[in-house]
This record gives structure tokens, C-alpha cells and sequence, in this order.
């Protein structure tokens, strides 16, 4: 008599939102992989577990758009199980059991030992360091620190990702020599706040002394800094990128705002004198650093007024890289006491005029790389061109530098000496030199 023939389960792990989730997932399929689970990120499996995002109202809607979704396939019997995990399941985890029941179970952002065992797999505390990467195989996003300290009255991340704490030193260094180890030459450091590292473990602000220590992974080339705090910013950091080839003269610090009224209403801790002076700090001390800022407009109670103080001072500072965002009332967090007083369709206007300065300034300053020759990393080919960067670009989030595939061949995942020959407002187009 044959036996019935037992489907083995794949699980499919869905990641939206931020880096930070990228992370995360990356880490959930390591351990599942290790538990000898057969996993995929976005792709065909019979368990899904959907890794959202409870940051802003559109973040918030694709995450339970995305539920909505693998919901109506468990109904329809095209998946078997649907777990729900990360930020939005974290802050709002009552209403989504209420709302969708149909989910198997939601789980937190400190939940990854109990969502394993919901998947049939045990936490495995060796595995330090230990992921499944989702990026290309040259870069990796590393995670040096959880949670956020900082009041800023806008933000809900410390009610989903709790209290500050630092990954301590030698165990991201494994990290990275077990990335490297895998081909990994890029390593973006993230977190909340890479300016407050080290405070819970060292008593100090300790982020120059990593650098320090990472450098000296062997086969890591680029060491990249992502979302520094302006209060506070140790100036060690820049001495160190100032001396270290490796750390790129690159650092994104979101500022959110520069008119004294909004950011003493956000809570902000730095008033516009403070805040243009610690970039021309930035600019002193590492004079071809490129900054990368993020501005938040509409907040409440924001005038035209402070929006043309804001935009005024984007054309000042001339930004190298910029990103432009509406305010997103978000329940429980300081501000929401506040009323949202700025009309959505001012809020957008705002937005898209800051993104057309940018787009003009950034077109400007591209245009002074045509004739120069940049070390950039290759990530990938997507249809004609093979897409690179130079070590003044972040993934998925800066210029990008195109090379005719139709005339060209380079190695993704190598650097390559690339001669700019024309520019966009956010692309540039270049020639290989050679091949490092």
C-alpha cells in the first residue's frame, strides 16, 4: 500500500519597512536555515510570515495590505500558515488579532525565540552572526544597535522597538568577519542612533572605537554610517573617517527640520544655529564628506513661515543627498496631542517643491563629476546597464552610476574605476577604467 506522501513546508519570510527589517529577516531565515527549515524571502512557499512596518500611515497600510493579502491565500488554500511579525504587529498587536483574526499568530519585535517555535524550530544562541542575506552578495547591512532613547515627539519607533542598546563590540566584529567571510565588502552600519552607541555598555559614546576595530576585518572594503543623531554627534567619528580609507566620507544624519519653533516642538534638543554649525563641522573636518539628510514638512503648527525658513537653508546648505517626507500623525506619540493642522495638499506641495531644489542642486553637483574617474562597487545589472556606486552612494537610496552593459562587461560585486561621462539630477553614466 503506498504511503501518503507528507508535503514538506517552505516558508516564505515577506520584509517590509526599513533596513533595520531587512536585518531582522535576514536573521529569522539564518536561524531557520540552521534548524534544517527549507526558507525563502519573497518567493512561492506554503508559510508565510510577513516582517512589517508600523512606522507612518503609508507604511502602515502596505503592511496590512500585505496581510489582507496572504490571508485571502490561506482562505483560498493557496498558503497553509500566516505568521505576522516586526513593528506594526508590535504597536498594534490587540487590534490586528481583532481585525484579522485569521492570521495564526502575531508576534512582536523581541519575539524571534516564540515565532520560531510557532515555525517548529529552536532559537539557537550560537548562531551569532549568523544570517541569510537578502542584499546583493558586496554588501550587508549590519545592525550595531536596537531601540531609541530619544524623545522626538513625531516618532513611534521606541514604542515598538523600546529602550537604546548597543551590540557590543567584538560580537559585531564576528559579525562582520563572518560576512566578509561570505564575500561581504560593503558594511552599512545601521541602527536608530549610531551616535548614541556605546552609552549603555561603555559609559561612553563609543562609535569611533568600533570603526576602529572594523576596519581591520580582513576583506571589508567600505564602511558605511547610516542615521546619526545630530545632538550629541561624537567628533571622533570624523577623525576616523578623516584617517580610515575604509569608512566611507559618507553619513546620512536626519535633521528633520530647521526653524526654531518646529524643532523645539519635536523635541528636537538643537536649535538652526547649533545644527549649521556642527555641518560645517562636518565639512571642516572632512571637507568631501557627503551628507545625506532627511526633512520632515507639515508637522503641526508649522507655518509658511518656518517652511520657507526650511527651504531657504536647503538652498543654503546645498545637500549632497535628500530625502523629503509629509508629517504622519501617529497615535501615543508626543505630538499627537497636537493638533494636525497643516492640509494634507500643503503638506505634499511642500514636500514635492523641497524635492525639486534637490533635484536642481543635486543635478548641479552632478555635473562637476563629469571627466572624473570614481572607485565604484558594482551591485548589479538590470536591463542595458550594469548599476554601481561610488562610495558617496547608499544603496537603494543615493545616485547611481550606469555603465552600457552592450558595451561594457564587469563583475558584479567588484570594483571598478569608472570615468563619468554624463549626468542626471540622480544618475550618472560613466566608462570603466579597469577592473580592480
Amino acid at each position: 500500500m503506498r504511503t501518503k506522501t507528507l508535503k514538506k513546508n517552505r516558508i516564505n519570510v515577506v520584509t517590509l519597512g526599513c533596513s533595520k527589517n531587512v536585518y531582522d529577516s535576514e536573521v529569522l531565515m539564518g536561524q531557520l536555515r540552521a534548524n534544517d527549515k527549507e526558507v525563502v524571502h519573497e518567493e512561492d512557499g506554503n508559510i508565510v510570515v510577513i516582517n512589517t512596518c508600523g512606522f507612518i500611515a503609508n507604511a502602515k497600510e502596505e503592511s496590512v495590505n500585505t496581510i489582507l493579502e496572504y490571508v485571502q491565500q490561506k482562505e483560498a488554500g493557496i498558503v497553509d500558515k500566516v505568521f505576522v511579525t516586526g513593528c506594526l504587529s508590535e504597536r498594534y498587536k490587540p487590534d490586528l488579532q481583532k481585525e484579522i483574526p485569521n492570521v495564526d499568530a502575531y508576534f512582536g519585535t523581541s519575539d524571534l525565540p516564540n515565532l520560531l517555535k510557532a515555525l517548529e524550530a529552536d532559537y539557537k544562541h550560537e548562531l551569532l552572526g549568523e544570517r541569510l542575506t537578502t542584499t546583493p552578495k558586496n554588501y550587508a547591512y549590519l545592525k550595531i544597535a536596537e531601540g531609541c532613547d530619544r524623545p522626538c515627539s513625531f516618532c513611534a519607533i521606541p514604542l515598538m522597538r523600546g529602550k537604546h542598546r548597543s551590540k557590543p563590540i567584538e560580537e559585531l566584529v564576528i559579525e562582520a568577519e563572518k560576512l566578509a567571510a561570505k564575500g561581504v565588502k560593503e558594511l552599512v552600519l545601521i541602527a536608530q542612533d549610531l551616535t548614541y552607541y556605546g552609552l549603555d555598555l561603555y559609559k561612553k559614546r563609543n562609535l569611533a572605537e568600533l570603526l576602529k576595530a572594523l576596519v581591520n576585518v580582513e576583506g571589508i572594503e567600505w564602511i558605511r554610517l547610516h542615521y546619526a543623531f545630530p545632538t550629541g554627534f561624537p567628533m571622533d567619528v570624523l577623525e576616523v573617517m578623516r584617517q580610515e580609507p575604509k569608512v566611507c566620507n559618507y553619513i546620512d544624519i536626519p535633521l528633520q527640520h530647521i526653524s526654531d519653533p518646529i524643532l523645539k516642538s519635536m523635541r528636537r534638543g538643537t536649535t538652526k544655529q547649533k545644527t549649521t554649525r556642527l555641518l560645517e563641522d562636518f565639512r571642516k573636518a572632512v571637507p568631501n564628506m557627503t551628507i545625506r539628510t532627511t526633512l520632515i514638512v507639515g508637522y503641526p503648527g508649522e507655518t509658511e513661515e518656518d517652511y520657507q525658513t526650511l527651504k531657504s537653508w536647503v538652498a543654503e546648505m546645498r545637500f549632497e543627498r535628500l530625502g523629503c517626507f509629509t508629517y504622519s500623525h501617529e497615535e501615543n506619540t508626543h505630538a499627537f496631542a497636537l493638533e494636525d493642522d497643516v492640509p494634507e495638499d500643503v503638506k505634499q506641495q511642500r514636500a514635492n517643491e523641497i524635492m525639486e531644489l534637490q533635484s536642481q542642486i543635486s543635478w548641479e553637483l552632478n555635473q562637476q563629476k563629469i571627466g572624473k574617474t570614481f572607485r565604484c562597487i558594482i551591485d548589479r545589472k538590470e536591463g542595458n546597464y550594469f548599476v554601481g556606486r561610488t562610495e558617496f552612494d547608499s544603496p537603494d537610496v543615493d545616485n547611481e552610476v550606469l555603465i552600457d552593459a552592450s558595451k561594457y562587461y564587469i563583475k558584479q560585486g567588484d570594483f571598478t574605476s569608472i570615468t563619468i561621462t554624463d549626468a542626471a539630477d540622480f544618475d550618472l553614466y560613466g566608462i570603466p577604467e579597469r577592473a580592480e
